[in-house]
């Protein structure tokens, strides 16, 4: 690969603005999003109160000799390859993608810098602003989180490097169920190994449910004060949570993001005794368990497939492993709408949201057929019009409103960042 693919020059950056990225006007602040991960770097240029993202790509293949990265800015778009060494090499890739495209971030008005964070533990119900107390508590945390936290701290130490002078903010998925009252935070386990171990529920996707939550009173018309909703955020990871008057009561993932639904590669709720089963009768360590559960189960397991397109096109050719695995996820679904309705002592609203939740008919009408005597009644057609709008999808006469809402995690980062940035600054 010649060193002007690796490298934008002049000329590149020059032709790529021509094209015509969208760019803040003069004065409008903008957040950078990053989302780490152990060998990638997301991120998005957002608009955090008007909701534009401006750009957005990724750079993978952190640590290796040979990465990639790319990055789309309305109608512009540029590839890179070359060494990514590490996570401050990843960002150091990130800004010369976006001179490529014409958005040279030292000229932009980047107000502050979000960072994805999974685990907060129970150290943080909130935004955090970054400093080495912050930094090296998220790091700590990692035990509960090693997967995520880990390369999430890497991620920032990059990004604080290459852009000192910016507020950096963290936002955790799990600050949304810190809220979770006592008898749904708890485990029925042994109190003081509990304890000093950390076990309890602690939830994901909270900065997703928590968007949700807050979008489904003004779509339909209603006070959000007593409003009862199970949001379910279907993707290749999935959760679903029960909300009432926009607080959390409880969630379906726990100590880990391997509790709860059935997922593409995840297991969802099992028998504990599975870890002692195995390790007894196959001679499985608790690593080569631990990677069955979250990387070879779920619908992967089941099916050999975990992309739902590929499920649906299987299901629809009366494929018997493939409707077995989606006859399994729609019953591990309509079990946590159950349990979370009498949880909630009534229900207003089911909504769908994520990958799967907002592009896959099939899995919705599965969820939720047969539940007319709980008044919930789905509409055929209304549920099988592909849309990226906000809408409701079940019939005029349910009891029961049942929604599709498109996520947007990385905007509920952005503003949570720009409030607290602004915040601190003020104080």
């Amino acid at each position: 690969m010649s060193d002007t693919t690796r490298s934008p020059s002049p000329a590149t950056a020059a032709d790529s603005a021509e094209l015509g990225p969208q760019t803040p006007s003069r004065g409008t602040p903008a957040v950078l999003v990053i989302n780490s991960g152990s060998s990638s770097l997301k991120f998005q240029l957002v608009d955090p109160i008007g909701g534009e993202v401006f750009a957005s790509g990724i750079v993978e293949r952190v640590g290796q000799p040979e990465g990639s990265g790319r990055i789309a800015a309305g109608e512009s778009q540029y590839p890179w390859t070359g060494p990514v060494p590490d996570h401050t090499a990843a960002m150091r890739v990130v800004t010369k993608l976006f001179d490529a495209v014409g958005l040279s971030l030292a000229d932009v008005n980047v107000a502050a810098v979000g960072h994805r964070v999974v685990q907060g533990g129970a150290r943080f119900a909130e935004p955090q602003i970054v400093d080495k107390w912050v930094r090296d508590q998220v790091y700590e945390l990692g035990a509960l989180a090693p997967l995520h936290n880990y390369a999430a701290v890497a991620g920032i130490d990059g990004a604080r490097e290459l852009l000192p002078d910016i507020p950096h903010v963290v936002v955790f998925d799990t600050a949304f169920f810190s809220q979770l009252p006592p008898a749904s935070r708890n485990y029925a386990l042994n109190k003081q190994v509990a304890d000093e171990y950390r076990i309890h529920r602690y939830g994901a996707h909270g900065t997703s449910h928590e968007f949700i939550a807050k979008q489904v009173p003004g779509i339909l018309g209603r006070d959000a004060e007593g409003l009862r909703q199970i949001v379910l955020h279907l993707g290749n990871g999935a959760s679903t949570s029960a909300v009432l008057g926009g607080r959390p009561i409880d969630t379906s993932m726990g100590l880990t993001p391997l509790q709860g639904l059935v997922m593409g590669t995840r297991s969802g709720d099992i028998d504990p005794s599975v870890y002692v089963h195995l390790n007894r009768q196959a001679g499985m360590s608790p690593e080569e368990v631990d990677t069955l559960l979250n990387k070879q189960s779920g619908m992967q397991g089941l099916c050999g497939m975990s992309d739902f397109r590929d499920i649906q096109a299987a299901v629809e050719r009366g494929e018997e492993d493939a409707t077995l695995a989606m006859d399994i996820y729609a019953h591990r679904l309509r079990l946590y709408i159950g349990g979370y309705a009498f949880a909630l002592g009534g229900l207003d609203a089911i909504t769908f949201t994520a990958g799967i939740g907002e592009n896959v008919a099939m899995v919705r009408k599965r969820a939720l057929e047969g539940l007319e005597g709980f008044g919930i009644v789905l509409d055929d057609e209304r549920n099988e019009q592909r849309s990226r709008e906000a809408r409701v999808i079940s019939a005029d006469d349910s009891q029961v409103a049942v929604l599709v809402v498109p996520t947007n995690e990385e905007l509920a980062i952005a503003q949570q960042a720009l409030d607290l940035a602004q915040a601190s600054q003020q104080a």
